[in-house]
């Protein structure tokens, strides 16, 4: 009976050698099966992401001929540099550009076939609707193959989650793979029309993330050869999901909790990293940092400025801003860096979506660290990490519920005391929406002032109703809000972002992705005059 193979293997970026490798064995495998196909994702030669230069497209020009003359008695689809290429006989039968969707007969059967090579993107669900409108276009069916493994440009690193499948005439799934796994998948043909359609799972969007989360950070660490991490715990949420995902991956021996509170540290986040460490069962250290904030600000503040070109000498004063800075650098750029090379390690950065959208972050401080494995994720997101990997991943509350209940707060001045419910600047039940249509719907001030006026900001940005009027009771207010968070967008943000470590990609729209540029914030015209009609009215 005539049978394909769905190849869903590893693509490793730039490496076409280790490539054409893996493609000859699959080959060789199907050849044993008597599959009378096989198909290969997008850019399973060269990678999605890899250099141009000519020598590496030479190579990659010579693996594929390796390919198609091993195409001998069997049907050999498969990704080059930039297309697709279709090889039976030994010989190259077609050529397509890339992430083309064609038709083919394969031992009698009419089948259309989607070979694509992208990386995970929360829900993938552009991808599956758009393959199943094209079985149903096509009228017979769907064959789509993709990749996985960890590809990265040097600012992302982007998870390949496969999820490679079939879908029949009428755009229903009746063959999946298992996503995040290598695997020659074998389909008989002969009776593929009458294979019923699938039940596939419901889960919860956090289900996917988390698996996505793991799965890309697992990989990565294992590309750049790292075992060991070093975590800065807070008791904080964001935090205290970093120490229970890299427990995870790496086991408790190679994860180093590390508690340093300031004298703004309260003992309620204390006692709560303590209680993080001990769930875990994670090595687990304390260490001060208010002796050498002092020590930083007077050793600044008692040495005078020399002016070389006049003698005269001035005074530095530390005001209370820069001081909460000193605090965050201390942390990271002192302990931290250093404990990671002690133990022959990394350290980790823990910021969220929200805090890298508008800059919630100390350069060189809590902004630094080997990897930014959650700043693809809102704040809200965290909290759903937290409370699946105490349900579903563990089993058990290694999150202490405490944790998730605090407000959320960098505990750097007394108007940060969590005991007193102050915390951060934002309201992220607001904020994460309003700073998510900023950076994944690309809206504009104009758009957003527009929606408020119309009373349908809170339909237009997805979040709760009625949290614009309880947090912004008059339109100055609201409008204050609006242009602060916009600049900060714009404005230093950029910079930043530009210096942050590589973020791990799980939207289709994360920092890095895009290009950004350090220019002035825009607001449009039509946003200053409807801006001026609301106050004016």
């Amino acid at each position: 009976m005539a049978k394909i193979a769905l190849a869903q293997i590893e693509v490793a970026a730039g490496q076409p050698a280790l490539n054409a490798e893996k493609i000859l064995k699959f080959i060789a495998q199907a050849k044993e099966q008597e599959c009378a196909a096989i198909v290969f994702p997008a850019s399973s030669v060269s990678g999605r992401l890899y250099t141009t230069s000519r020598a590496f497209l030479k190579d990659c020009d010579t693996f594929c001929q390796q390919i198609i003359a091993a195409s001998e008695g069997i049907a050999v689809i498969f990704g080059g540099v930039q297309e697709i290429l279709v090889a039976g006989g030994g010989k190259l039968v077609n050529r397509l550009q890339d992430r083309t969707v064609f038709t083919a007969e394969i031992a009698g059967v009419q089948l259309c076939f989607m070979l694509d090579g992208t990386p995970y993107a929360s829900g993938n669900a552009e991808r599956y609707n758009f393959c199943a409108a094209r079985a149903i276009d096509a009228k017979c069916p769907l064959v789509y193959v993709n990749a996985v493994g960890v590809q990265n440009n040097g600012k992302n690193i982007f998870p390949f989650d496969g999820e490679s499948r079939i879908y029949n005439r009428d755009g229903k799934v009746i063959h999946e793979v298992a996503p995040f796994h290598e695997n020659l998948s074998v389909v008989e043909l002969d009776g593929l029309e009458s294979l019923p359609a699938l039940e596939l799972p419901e889960e919860p969007p956090v289900a996917g993330i988390y698996r996505a989360l793991s799965f890309g950070v697992e990989k990565f660490l294992a590309q750049i050869g790292m075992k060991k991490v070093v975590i800065g715990i807070s008791g904080g949420i964001d935090s205290a999901v970093a120490a229970a995902l890299y427990s995870k991956i790496l086991g408790v021996e190679n994860v180093l909790l590390v508690n340093m509170p300031s004298a703004f540290n309260s003992d309620t986040t204390k006692n709560l990293s303590e209680t993080l460490a001990k769930n875990l069962g994670c090595k687990y250290v304390v260490l001060p940092i208010q002796d050498s904030v002092d020590a930083t600000v007077k050793q600044i503040e008692s040495t005078p400025v020399t002016f070389l070109s006049y003698g005269s000498t001035e005074e530095i004063k530390i005001s209370g801003f820069v001081r909460e800075n000193i605090q965050a650098r201390d942390r990271s750029s002192r302990i931290l860096s250093a404990l990671a090379a002690a133990v022959g390690g990394v350290f980790t950065c823990n910021a969220n979506k929200a805090e890298t959208t508008i800059g919630y972050a100390t350069m060189y401080g809590d902004a630094a660290g080997f990897m930014a494995a959650l700043a693809d994720l809102w704040k809200f997101q965290i909290y759903e990490l937290a409370r699946y990997m105490n349900d579903e991943v563990y089993g058990r509350e290694v999150i202490p519920q405490g944790i998730i209940d605090i407000v959320p707060s960098a505990e750097l001045s007394d108007a940060q005391n969590v005991d007193e419910g102050k915390g951060d600047p934002l309201h992220y039940d607001y904020h994460d929406y309003l700073f998510r249509a900023f950076t994944e719907k690309m809206s504009a001030p104009e758009d957003l002032l527009l929606a408020y006026a119309q009373g349908l900001l809170e339909d237009e940005i997805g979040c709760a109703d009625g949290l614009a009027k309880k947090y912004f009771p008059t339109v100055e207010d609201f409008i204050a809000d609006l242009e602060k968070w916009w600049k900060a967008f714009n404005g230093m943000a950029v910079a930043k972002r530009i210096q942050s470590p590589p973020i791990l990609a799980l939207t289709a729209r994360p920092f890095g992705a895009q290009k950004e540029s350090q220019y002035p914030p825009h607001f449009s015209q039509a946003y200053q005059d409807l801006k001026r009609q609301l106050l004016e009215a």
